[in-house]
């Protein structure tokens, strides 16, 4: 029989729990989930009418255009012409911006749901919001589990009105490649291993940040051990662990080499990557982990009129501070699984992302965090924290998609 985890919940209490499933929460979700999604569609409609012709989208251009607008656009390249046989170059010989920085199922998943609409952007609409929907389903037995049914909906509740709510409503795979990470960690949660198997492939190929769950999966084998004598580690767990961790780096590199295979040019797949660095920073001419990280502090220091040389200290600085985050009591009650993922997410985000306005989107595969911030159980706080999340969404939405024109109005 095992003990409980640092959340005072065994791992047989959260199987048990898993199949305490009673349909008036699913219910409650989906009536949460829809009022969110009319606040969300308000919003749209709002910043449309607001719209002038100097905005990206033109004047009042309507809510089509916001759903195939920015990111979309490539996804949708990606279904009807597929990917670029050799990879398209600048007038400076340098790797250009093209397709192969979009993995292939939204793309192709929106298109199957399109064709009965005779049009992508509707089946782009649909996966994104039907693949919201099971996140928030998922996201409530997540944290149900560790602090109940009240939090939980009320996690729901301030993921489906957060700050980024509109990527419910818009063609990017952000929602669909968090359906399968809410899933990968609610199976990690409750030991049940073998849907991993399927599930790292469709987050690999989904959009970036597999390699992410390999660190996670590493860090977690290493927790369990540690504390294999507070619950039972067996032979089967350390199999699956480690094989899972081996199948999320194959996947995770996958990507780079079948750009390579097909274009002929080994590194071509990060050289696409950097491409949209070059607008920012000069291009180092190669891929070095934490640089994008480092040099993009250094770059928004500058802008603000900071001394050179503070982009390090800034830097450090920001990761120290997230790094206290996980050890705020709200957040550990959340559970080790938890934890454990956000750590690994801001590591790999730190080693690989350049900081600019899309750091916010980067940002939503810490979802689970939502359950720290409703478990304060002050009505006054959650409203508060309910307000915040509107208006956020609202600046996000009119600065993306209602403005669009510079160059830290990027989505």
């Amino acid at each position: 029989m095992s003990r409980p985890d640092a959340s005072g919940s065994s791992s047989e209490d959260l199987v048990a729990g898993a199949h305490r499933w009673r349909p008036g929460a699913s219910l409650k979700i989906a009536l949460i989930y829809l009022s969110a999604r009319v606040v969300t569609t308000a919003f749209l409609l709002l910043a449309s009418a607001m719209s002038d012709a100097d905005s990206r989208f033109g004047r009042r251009p309507g809510l089509g255009p916001f759903v195939v607008g920015w990111d979309a656009q490539w996804y949708w390249l990606i279904a009807f012409s597929g990917y670029p046989a050799s990879l398209p170059l600048t007038e400076s010989g340098a790797v250009a911006e093209n397709a192969w920085a979009f993995m292939p199922i939204y793309a192709y998943l929106a298109h199957m749901a399109g064709v009965p609409f005779g049009y992508w952007g509707a089946g782009a609409f649909l996966v994104a919001l039907v693949a919201g929907f099971g996140c928030c389903l998922v996201l409530f037995r997540l944290v149900r589990e560790r602090l109940g049914d009240t939090t939980a909906l009320w996690s729901v509740v301030l993921f489906a009105a957060a700050p980024l709510a509109a990527l419910f409503q818009v063609g990017y795979a952000e929602s669909l490649f968090l359906l399968w990470l809410l899933l990968a960690l609610w199976c990690v949660q409750l030991r049940r291993y073998g849907w991993l198997y399927a599930l790292i492939p469709l987050m690999a190929f989904t959009r970036p940040g597999v390699l992410a769950f390999a660190l996670f999966l590493g860090v977690f084998g290493v927790w369990r051990w540690a504390t294999r004598r507070r619950e039972a580690l067996h032979r089967f767990e350390v199999v699956h662990i480690l094989a899972l961790g081996a199948l999320s780096v194959v996947t995770g590199f996958a990507w780079q080499v079948i750009v390579g295979v097909v274009t002929g040019d080994r590194s071509g797949y990060l050289a696409t990557e950097l491409a949209w660095r070059r607008n920012w920073i000069a291009d180092p001419g190669f891929f070095v982990p934490f640089h994008g990280w480092f040099a993009g502090a250094e770059f928004w220091l500058r802008m603000w009129g900071a001394r050179p040389g503070w982009g390090v200290a800034a830097g450090i600085a920001v990761l120290l501070a997230a790094a206290a985050v996980l050890f705020e009591p709200h957040v550990r009650r959340l559970g080790v699984e938890t934890r454990l993922w956000a750590a690994s997410y801001l590591v790999y985000l730190a080693a690989v992302f350049f900081p600019q306005s899309s750091i916010f989107r980067l940002l939503f595969p810490l979802s689970p965090l939502w359950g720290a911030v409703a478990a304060p159980r002050s009505l006054l706080w959650r409203f508060t924290a309910l307000t915040l999340c509107l208006g956020g969404q609202w600046w996000w939405i009119w600065n993306m998609y209602g403005l669009g024109k510079t160059f830290w109005q990027v989505p």
